[in-house]
């Protein structure tokens, strides 16, 4: 288990959405949060006191957590230096990136020297099997988006929250390095064999009661040319019975992609729609979740109705305005 409380690593970050472990951390279990570290330059804040190394354990942090999801997942030099001082501070570290702290002799040789843990968590635990098609019971909901960091972990755990809190069943099920890190339980989608991505859903979604909702944790875009492959296997292994699209309209192209558009709601309703009906015959398109940070609030209302208008489904921004549209619309399934 990686003890709690949690300094949150920030490094270099270009921009607050590379910060988003860090974020989602904060957001989801601001009890874990102490504090966060930050490197000349890093131009993302999560809002939290800015500590070092000395200052964090002082406050009773026990874990550094590597809270940046750079796009190939590296762990840079100028981080390593911070990581060895921590592990030397008497910090565990723990990381969601590809780029593995096993994999890096000196932190190994610090971690061992010093006694400390190195956690990663984007290293599959369970021998998953291929995916076999057979419908199970009980009900699951999949956020699908238009790109990748759009919402689609926050609109699974906001509704998840509301469901609980109305007395339905329901679990978050987390399908990467953050949501495990919050929930402490999950399937590292994108480390998973390609083979066995759609049956390792299938493992994390078993056989439930009829009325349960497993709200499964959104991944990349269907029309992302990088992160494609992850979303297929949660559309085909979760065999999801409603779908939720997600969108974050101030985009000027593709995260990571600038010579990409980002596709309409429209496109990513009927190709998603269109192949989740291939594992599952009655799945549904039961509302929109827009991610409205950059708007103000009459600008994002008024977006929000002219998608209900324009769709025909009930839209909010479930973290700024609430889930309850979204949950009312499977609870009428």
């Amino acid at each position: 288990m990686i003890e709690t409380p949690y300094l949150l690593f920030l490094g270099d970050a270009p921009d607050q959405l590379a910060a988003k472990v860090a974020v989602g951390i904060k957001d989801w279990r601001p009890e874990n949060a102490v504090g966060q570290l930050r490197m000349e330059g890093c131009k993302a804040d999560l809002g939290l006191t800015d500590m070092d190394l000395a200052q964090a354990r002082e406050a009773g942090a026990k874990t550094l957590v590597i809270g940046v999801a750079n796009r190939g997942g590296v762990i840079s030099q100028d981080w390593k230096k911070v990581l060895v001082m921590a592990l030397e501070e008497g910090f565990d570290l723990a990381s969601g990136l590809h780029n593995l702290l096993r994999d890096e002799p000196d932190l190994v040789a610090v971690a061992e020297a010093c006694g400390r843990k190195l956690h990663d968590v984007r290293i599959p635990s369970v021998k998953y099997p291929i995916a076999n098609g057979v419908k199970r019971k009980g009900k699951r909901c999949l956020a699908v988006g238009t790109d990748c960091s759009v919402g689609k972990m926050y609109t699974a755990l906001a509704m998840d929250a509301e469901m609980r809190a109305r007395g339905m069943k329901s679990t978050f099920r987390a399908t990467g390095q953050t949501g495990i890190l919050i929930t402490g339980d999950g399937v590292p989608l994108d480390a998973v064999i390609a083979d066995f991505m759609a049956g390792s859903v299938e493992w994390l979604t078993p056989d439930n009661d009829e009325d349960h909702w497993d709200l499964i944790e959104g991944q990349g875009s269907l029309f992302h040319v990088s992160y494609s492959g992850v979303t297929m296997a949660l559309v085909h292994g979760g065999q999801p019975d409603a779908l939720i699209l997600c969108h974050e309209p101030t985009r000027e192209h593709m995260r990571g992609l600038p010579g990409y558009q980002l596709p309409t709601l429209e496109a990513v309703r009927d190709m998603a729609l269109s192949l989740a009906k291939v594992a599952n015959p009655a799945c549904q398109v039961v509302g929109v979740s827009i991610n409205t940070q950059h708007m103000s609030e009459a600008d994002a209302r008024a977006y929000l109705a002219g998608i209900e208008a324009e769709m025909g489904l009930p839209a909010t921004d479930p973290f700024r305005f609430g889930p309850g549209k979204l949950v009312d619309a499977l609870a009428a399934m």
